[in-house]
């Protein structure tokens, strides 16, 4: 009984730090808050179950985040098509609340940040996977081959492809060379 108490101390030890990321990342696969919400509860309960299976001094991230895609794919079998989101539900997920933006500043923002969602919906799922493990969550090559269960190269390959294809679909508002 014991050891339950502290199996369980040690879980909420790691998986409370990783929360908003979670979140964020079933957002981005969900396309729902609702069922972004509902897909960190079932990944936190399953992760919860399989703790005796975590592996000490291993990142708990990629664990934690594998279960989730699991879950997702099991759940849905694909990812879910894009849905309509409203901007202002979103905001957050990139931008702390600006401050001291005269309104036409804001709207800018917050049109580029609406750009920037938009050219990530068009990614294929694949490549908008990799793109956001890898740059929005920061995990490693090794880490994200891990929890799509891919070889590295393919994670770098992907990202290469999902990063140009962003450019692409950005440049035209945006400009640049790169």
């Amino acid at each position: 009984m014991d050891f339950g108490r502290r199996s369980r101390a040690g879980f909420e030890d790691l998986a409370l730090p990783q929360l908003a990321a979670l979140y964020n990342h079933a957002r981005w696969l969900c396309r729902d808050e609702a069922e972004a919400e509902d897909l960190v509860q079932e990944t936190l309960s399953k992760a919860l179950r399989a703790f005796d299976s975590f592996q000490p001094g291993t990142n708990f991230k990629a664990w934690i985040f594998r279960i989730q895609r699991n879950a997702f794919l099991n759940s849905r079998t694909a990812i879910a098509e894009s849905r309509t989101v409203f901007l202002e539900d979103q905001e957050e997920a990139f931008d702390p609340p600006s401050l001291g933006l005269t309104p036409e500043q804001e709207l800018i923002r917050l049109d580029n940040i609406a750009l920037v969602q938009d050219a990530l919906a068009q990614l294929s799922p694949p490549l908008r996977e990799v793109l956001l493990l890898c740059d929005l969550e920061e995990l490693s090559y090794k880490e994200i081959a891990g929890i799509l269960d891919i070889p590295t190269g393919t994670v770098m390959s992907r990202l290469s492809r999902a990063r140009q294809a962003l450019r692409e679909l950005l440049q035209p508002r945006f400009g640049g060379s790169r």
